[in-house]
């Protein structure tokens, strides 16, 4: 038996991932995650005598059950599932099949783990350890400039550690109180400054030259600071600010811009423009961070959260 893939299946995947890096502007890591899933689920059909394109929908459940025995991580396999009905979605829309097998999937239950907190206060003595950094020398006085508008920005807007690190250079216009980031799938959004941000900002700019593409330029490949070089930084100002290390990353700075926002009354789909998430449901999570910590005061705090531990003289009664 001839056990090669018909060339009509590789040019299906083909296409999909075509489409999916042309107009959804797919990174090479999802274009991976996308191939590998599928050609998974290929290797299961062609066992069973079906085909990708031709997939049943009692096959495919069948194969997510497959999964689950495997005890996989039930993100992962929401991820699979994802993969599918993004494929046969699009086999669908393009007139190669009349259905889409996988729309009636049921998604394998996730529990999203809430974000780490950094308190305001915490987060304060972080930015803090910026300005106590060395400035004794004309190099060391640069790195303190660079390391204040890097946490100044963060904190202030949010931003996931590769749209900061890969700012263009007109981003220090010292007139603007808004940034301008082009986030995930070339998509952009405007993001407002604080007035520390903005002086922050406009102290690096004296030193980003004219001809520079990046406004935090360096010699690497990339021609900007690395997202690990700057996690380095971090660390560096953590150690500083009397925090351990392991608890502060660029995305647990992410978390704190968008959660200390949400604690202090800010409208949720504002904070999600701003984050620049697709969907209102990733945003939400920073809710339940907050009934999180709610909780936590109360059964810490609250007189009654601690009855089984009144005396007899305590006893309201």
């Amino acid at each position: 038996m001839n056990s090669a893939k018909p060339h009509s299946e590789d040019r299906a995947l083909a296409l999909f991932l075509d489409m999916m890096a042309a107009e959804c502007g797919a990174s090479a890591n999802t274009l991976a995650a996308y191939r590998r899933d599928l050609t998974q689920l290929d290797a299961f059909l062609t066992r069973r005598g079906e085909t990708l394109s031709a997939a049943r929908a009692d096959t495919l459940a069948a194969y997510m059950t497959h999964l689950n025995k495997q005890k996989m991580a039930a993100s992962t396999a929401a991820r699979h599932l994802s993969s599918q009905r993004r494929f046969y979605k699009f086999l669908q829309a393009e007139g190669l099949r009349e259905d889409n097998p996988s729309q009636r999937l049921k998604r394998p239950r996730t529990s999203r783990p809430l974000p780490k907190l950094l308190s305001p206060q915490e987060t304060e003595r972080l930015i803090g350890a910026a300005y106590e950094l060395p400035q004794q020398s004309d190099k060391q006085m640069r790195a303190r400039v660079r390391a204040i508008c890097l946490i100044e920005l963060l904190y202030a807007t949010g931003l996931r550690v590769s749209e900061l690190v890969g700012l263009p250079r007109h981003a220090a216009n010292a007139e603007s109180r808004v940034l301008i980031v082009r986030g995930k799938g070339g998509r952009e959004r405007m993001v407002p400054l604080s007035e520390p941000a903005q002086r922050a900002l406009a102290d690096w700019g004296a030193y980003v030259g004219d001809d520079e593409t990046f406004l935090f330029a360096a010699r690497g490949k990339a021609g900007h600071l690395t997202r690990q070089r700057f996690a380095q930084i971090l660390q560096q100002l953590a150690v500083g600010a009397g925090l351990s290390p392991a608890r502060i990353s660029p995305h647990v700075v992410r978390h704190a811009f968008a959660t200390h926002l949400v604690e202090n009354g800010a409208d949720l789909r504002a904070v999600q423009q701003m984050l620049g998430h697709a969907d209102i449901s990733t945003t939400q999570i920073y809710t339940h961070v907050l009934e999180a910590r709610k909780k936590t005061l109360i059964d810490e705090s609250h007189p009654l959260s601690h009855w089984d531990n009144l005396t007899d003289s305590d006893d309201p009664s």
